[in-house]
């Protein structure tokens, strides 16, 4: 009898609980609730999944709660559901809400809901009561509670503690003036910005990834023991510390428009981020932060920044701060730099290859350093740096800096070139190497002899150039990425044989740097030798000037031999020299020398004193010295044209330190028509300091020379020879500081180069060049002029009357008539105008015994009935 009385009871209990009808005071919420159907998203019995990547709790399907369709809901159609959304209604009031205790996610926002009591919820995961009027919400006891978002609400104060299990907190905009999370060991976010909190407990969050407190009333920020911090926002607030440096994991941290004085993020590894402007910074320390990409730390009072070790900086901006200085050299990565309203007085972004914009307006600059940058500069103002004196920018950048300066009005202070560095920007590849002669034919190795000033010919299919080596036979080649062809130019092709003839080098298929030597054999004997007078300083009356005779070994054979110089004794006494004469005349030196190899150049230097304008001879300003200078073998010289050279100089009584002469003379003999022609360009350092970089730009007249026969001949120091833009030369001088001093602040260079054959007498040919000292305005040389003019007056045309033969001669010179003429006599003169050899009556005279005569260039004067002329020739 007992045990059917409790089954009756039983069975009556449960009836009971499966009928008893849930009040709900708010009609709207009740509604919301009988609307859940399959085809909405209100009611589902699945357990929900958190979907991390998107924050929804998921579920594959969705049911209603009235399930017996009575229009009411009952405590068991309650209890079934897992997955609650009745959110965007005008529900104002939830009770009943405490039924659904099975729930594991409630979503319950854009409501009109005051107050919100989910405590019955005990298995509540999850919880959405976001914008609506909430004044108060009570949660205490919901320990599996994961997700809370109660944003846009008016609440006053938030009660998490004891929510063991909460990752994320989500309550920005609300009115709370304090927040305790301490002990919410699992939690990894917390937004809480844009509220009115002046205390925020964070300590020893453990799991804490990510925390924005921004826009908020907080003095003091303590995240000491968030070792896992990734995000930290506490930027609009009060803060006057922050200690970060326990965090380092931190990825970003936003600390903007505060009171911070120091900052310390050195021990940072992982920062990427750090945005630290609108504060009264002094002191900021990212050392040791070598992910750091984005660094904003602007509207400060940052008197130095140290950006050492910021190799993955790509965004600096730190413009209205006190910088003096800033040294970006290593940031590699920089795209965009902002430092305008600064102090500073010189930036240098040189070989900052990703740079697409620059700020500097509005400092104390003088220089501006932003060559190799290898882009058009999308961004560019540096307007408002009034002692601005120098922009360094790439070729094809020169045109936009030079309007950018003539826009702000700078043009008459400010110079802009490309000569601050040689290094190419962007990324790019080195074609290196030297070319040497094998003399014992067993491969060339470093025991070789060298070949100076190899022309090399550099072609990619689309632009084409030339580097010539320098005087040790080495060159380097910068190259852009793609396949490039590199052809050595000899001097005298037919003296040798070269390997390889050309070489094709594709990049980035190489490494950055690739070798290509080139070995030079001998084809054949060839003796060859070639000499220049160099004028190392003006002719003044009553000064003594200095000289340099260069000879040089063209050939393919040692040579020995002599060299002999010439001058007027009554104007010129020889002073001293640094080699030993062999002999020596009133007017005549001579020095031999001894196996000079091939390629081998040697210098004899010598001093002269010059007349006064009061001693008989005297010498005045204007007046033309001249200099011939010989050099001779035991050997036959196979272009013996270039074994003789006449300088002449013209005497000044002042002169520019900075300078370009043609050693041939403003007279030229047109036997020159077609050969080479010699220019010395002399430059001084007249400034108060070491002159680093000297650049001396020539643009040659393609009409009147040939570019592909320049050669360097000797200069003052070492240099490397650039020609681009079919007719630009470029001497480089880098790295030579060349000092201020009176006594040794001079340089200079010399080369030889064709004329062009098609000229002709009367043709003149000019030429000057400009001088680049670091960063000042060039200096542009005098222009250089000669003309192609005879001996003297000609009667009638040489070649017209007579023939002579052979040219050139060595014993004897045969000479013949074409037409009827009575010669009256023969005079031959060398090429400083000096009668050399005098035939008078020379009416039957049909060949000249030249065998004595120097080998060189000699001019042959005939007298005649029908006037004079002459003609050259050359003695070998």
């Amino acid at each position: 009898m007992k045990k059917i009385y409790s089954l009756v009871l039983f069975l009556y209990f449960f009836n009971g609980l499966n009928a008893q009808v849930i009040n709900f005071p708010d009609a709207n919420f009740k509604a919301k609730l009988l609307a859940a159907n399959s085809n909405n998203t209100i009611a589902s019995t699945q357990t929900p999944l958190y979907i991390t990547v998107n924050g929804i709790w998921s579920v594959s399907s969705y049911q209603p709660i009235d399930t017996n369709n009575n229009g009411e809901i009952e405590v068991s159609e309650a209890l079934a559901i897992k997955r609650l959304d009745v959110s965007g209604t005008s529900i104002s009031d939830l009770s009943g809400i405490e039924n659904f205790t099975n729930l594991i996610y409630l979503s319950c926002g854009v409501s009109k809901l005051t107050d919100l009591n989910v405590s019955a919820l005990v298995n509540l995961k999850g919880l959405n009561c976001r914008s609506s009027q909430l004044l108060s919400i009570n949660i205490s006891g919901l320990t599996n509670l994961q997700e809370l978002h109660c944003n846009d609400n008016q609440l006053t104060s938030l009660n998490v503690l004891n929510l063991t299990n909460l990752r994320t907190l989500y309550c920005p905009n609300n009115k709370l003036s304090s927040l305790d999370t301490s002990g919410l060991n699992n939690l990894r976010e917390i937004y809480c910005n844009n509220n009115l909190l002046s205390s925020l407990n964070v300590l020893n969050l453990v799991k804490l990834e990510r925390l924005d407190c921004y826009s908020n009333l907080l003095s003091n920020l303590d995240v000491t023991g968030c070792v896992n911090l990734l995000k930290l926002s506490c930027f609009f607030n009060k803060l006057s510390n922050l200690s970060v440096l326990e965090c380092n994991n931190l990825q970003e941290i936003k600390c903007d428009y505060n009171k911070l004085s120091s900052l310390n993020v050195s021990n940072l590894i992982r920062l990427q981020g750090l945005f630290c402007t609108n504060n009264e910074l002094i002191n900021l320390n990212t050392t040791r932060c070598t992910n750091l990409t984005n660094l904003h730390c602007y509207q400060n009072q940052l008197a130095e920044l140290d950006l050492s070790g910021l190799t993955a900086l790509t965004d600096l901006r730190c413009f209205n701060n006190n910088l003096s200085s800033l040294n970006i050299s290593n940031l590699t990565n920089l795209e965009f730099l902002s430092c305008e309203y600064n102090k500073l007085t010189s930036l240098n972004l040189s070989a900052l290859s990703k740079m697409q914009g620059l700020s500097c307006q509005n400092n104390e600059l003088k220089s501006l350093f932003i060559k190799s940058n290898n882009l058009r500069w999308p961004t560019l103002d540096f307007q408002n740096n009034d002692n601005l004196v120098y922009v360094c920018a790439d070729e094809e950048d020169l045109a936009l800096v030079q309007s950018k300066i003539d826009q702000y009005g700078y043009s008459a202070t400010c110079n802009v070139n490309s000569y601050c560095t040689f290094v190419p920007g962007g990324t790019f590849y080195v074609i290196q190497g030297n070319t040497r002669l094998d003399m014992n034919k067993n491969g060339c190795d470093a025991l070789d002899i060298v070949y100076p000033y190899l022309n090399f010919k550099i072609a990619n299919g689309i632009t084409n150039g030339n580097f010539i080596a320098n005087a040790s036979g080495n060159y380097s080649i910068p190259v852009q990425a793609g396949n490039h062809n590199i052809t050595p130019i000899l001097e005298k092709p037919t003296y040798f044989n070269i390997s390889p003839t050309a070489a094709t080098l594709t990049f980035p298929a190489k490494t950055s740097s690739v070798a290509q030597n080139f070995c030079i054999t001998a084809n054949g004997n060839h003796p060859d030798l070639e000499i220049v007078l160099l004028p190392l300083e003006p002719a003044r009356p009553g000064f003594d000037a200095m000289y340099k005779i260069v000879y040089k070994n063209k050939g393919n054979i040692e040579l020995s031999g002599s060299i002999n110089l010439k001058f007027d004794d009554n104007i010129l006494d020889y002073i001293s020299s640094n080699t030993s004469l062999a002999s020596k005349k009133a007017d005549n030196i001579e020095w031999n020398f001894s196996n000079l190899k091939p390629f081998e150049s040697k210098e004899i230097l010598f001093t002269i004193s010059v007349n006064k304008p009061t001693e008989t001879p005297a010498v005045n300003a204007g007046d033309i010295l001249k200099f011939t200078t010989t050099v001779t073998s035991q050997d036959r010289d196979e272009t013996p044209l270039d074994n003789t050279f006449a300088l002449n100089q013209i005497v000044v009584a002042s002169h520019d330190p900075n300078d370009k002469t043609c050693l041939e003379g403003d007279v030229i003999t047109p036997n020159l028509i077609g050969e080479y022609v010699h220019y010395m360009i002399r430059f001084e350092n007249t400034g108060t300091y070491k002159a680093q970089n000297i650049v001396v730009k020539d643009m040659i007249d393609l009409s009147k020379f040939d570019l592909s026969t320049l050669i360097p001949t000797s200069s003052s120091h070492s240099f490397a020879t650039k020609i681009s833009e079919e007719n630009k030369v470029e001497f480089i001088f880098e790295n030579i500081n060349l000092p201020f001093d009176d006594d040794s602040n001079d340089g200079y260079v010399a080369f030889k180069i064709k004329t062009k054959p098609t000229l002709k007498v009367g043709d003149s040919f000019t030429n000057d060049a400009n001088i680049y000292f670091d960063y000042n305005f060039p200096i542009l040389t005098n222009k250089a002029t000669s003309t192609f003019k005879t001996l003297g007056t000609q009667d009638f045309e040489f070649s017209n009357y007579f023939t002579f033969y052979p040219n050139p001669a060595h014993d004897i010179l045969n000479i013949g008539t074409k037409q009827d003429i009575e010669i009256q006599s023969f005079a031959i003169y060398d090429i400083l105008g000096q009668l050399v050899i005098a035939v008078p009556n020379a009416r039957t005279v049909s060949n000249i015994d030249v065998s004595k005569l120097r080998t060189g260039s000699y001019f042959i004067k005939v007298k005649s009935d029908k006037g004079s002329s002459d003609m050259k020739f050359i003695k070998n």
